[in-house]
C-alpha cells in the first residue's frame, strides 16, 4: 500500500534537498516567528515547492505545513516540515532534514526524512518496513536501561518541569546519554544506534514522518505517558522493548511532582 505516494514523496525530497542545499552555508535571510522560532528563505522556498507539487499531483489532498498552515479538507493530509532543525541549518550545522509525511484519517502512513547534508534518507510506508538509503533498518534488541543509549532534546524543559527526577534517574542509569535534537535522535533509534529519544513538545509536522519510520523499523512512538501523539505533545521514541519501562518511569516521576 501507498507505494505511489512513497515514490512521489521521494521525488519531492530530491528537489526539496536540492533547494535547501543551494542555501546551506550561504548567505540568506533569517527572521524570528511569533513563537520565537527561526525561519529562513530556504524554509519558505522548500515548502512552496512541495505545496505546488502536491497541488498538481494530488489536488484533492490537504496539506499541512509549518510555514503556511493547513490548506484543504480531506481525510488524506500531507504534512511537511520544510527544514527540521532550522537553527542548525542557520548555524551551518549539517543535522537538518526535509520531513514529508502522508496521514490518512489522522494516522501517518508514509514518512520520508531527507537529510542531504548528512547523506542520509530514511523512508517508510505502512506495513512495508523502514529503510536508510534504500537498505532495511531495524531498532536494537537492548531490553535493559543499563544497556541503553538514551537521547534527548530541550534540556531546560526536561530539567525544569515535572519530568526532572525521572529524567535524571533515567540518564544516570543508561549506558550512554547525549543531547541530539530534532529528527536525528529519532532516526538513530530507528536504525538501532540508540534505544530512546525524548522530546518534551513537538508539532505535528515535527513528528509525523518520524513516527512512520520508527514504527516501521520495529519501534514505538507515544507521548511520555504512553498516549497517542498530538500537536504540541511530548514524544518518546524507543526500540519498543524499553518503551513500557521508560513510560512507567516518566509517569511515576510526573505523579510524584503533581
Amino acid at each position: 500500500m501507498f507505494e505511489q505516494e512513497l515514490a512521489f514523496a521521494n521525488e519531492l525530497a530530491d528537489e526539496a534537498g536540492r533547494i535547501a542545499m543551494s542555501f546551506f552555508r550561504g548567505t540568506f535571510d533569517v527572521r524570528e516567528k511569533p513563537d520565537h522560532s527561526p525561519v529562513t528563505e530556504a524554509d519558505i522556498a522548500v515548502e512552496r515547492f512541495v505545496r505546488d507539487a502536491l497541488r498538481e499531483r494530488f489536488p484533492a489532498d490537504a496539506v499541512l505545513g509549518e510555514e503556511a498552515g493547513l490548506e484543504g479538507d480531506s481525510d488524506r493530509r500531507w504534512i511537511v516540515d520544510p527544514i527540521d532543525g532550522t537553527r542548525n541549518f542557520a548555524d551551518g550545522v549539517q543535522v537538518w532534514a526535509n520531513l514529508i509525511a502522508l496521514a490518512v484519517d489522522d494516522v501517518p502512513v508514509v514518512g520520508v526524512v531527507n537529510a542531504p547534508a548528512l547523506g542520509e534518507r530514511y523512508t517508510a510506508a505502512s506495513r512495508t518496513g523502514a529503510r536508510l538509503n534504500g537498505e532495511p533498518i531495524h531498532v536494537s534488541g537492548a531490553d535493559r536501561i543499563p544497556d541503553a543509549f538514551v537521547l534527548y532534546a530541550e534540556v531546560p524543559e526536561l530539567l525544569g518541569g515535572p519530568y526532572r527526577s525521572s529524567f535524571v534517574e533515567l540518564i544516570g542509569e543508561a549506558r550512554r546519554e547525549r543531547g541530539f535534537g530534532d529528527f536525528w535522535g529519532h532516526m538513530l533509534v530507528a536504525r538501532g544506534s540508540a534505544e530512546a529519544m525524548l522530546e518534551p513538545a513537538l508539532a505535528t509536522w515535527d513528528w509525523a514522518a518520524l513516527r512512520v519510520v520508527v514504527e516501521e523499523a520495529g519501534g514505538r512512538v507515544t507521548t511520555f505517558e504512553g498516549g497517542p501523539l498530538a500537536h504540541g505533545s511530548s514524544v518518546l521514541s524507543t526500540n519498543g522493548l524499553l518503551h513500557t519501562e521508560i513510560v512507567r518511569r516518566l509517569s511515576e516521576g510526573m505523579s510524584a511532582t503533581g
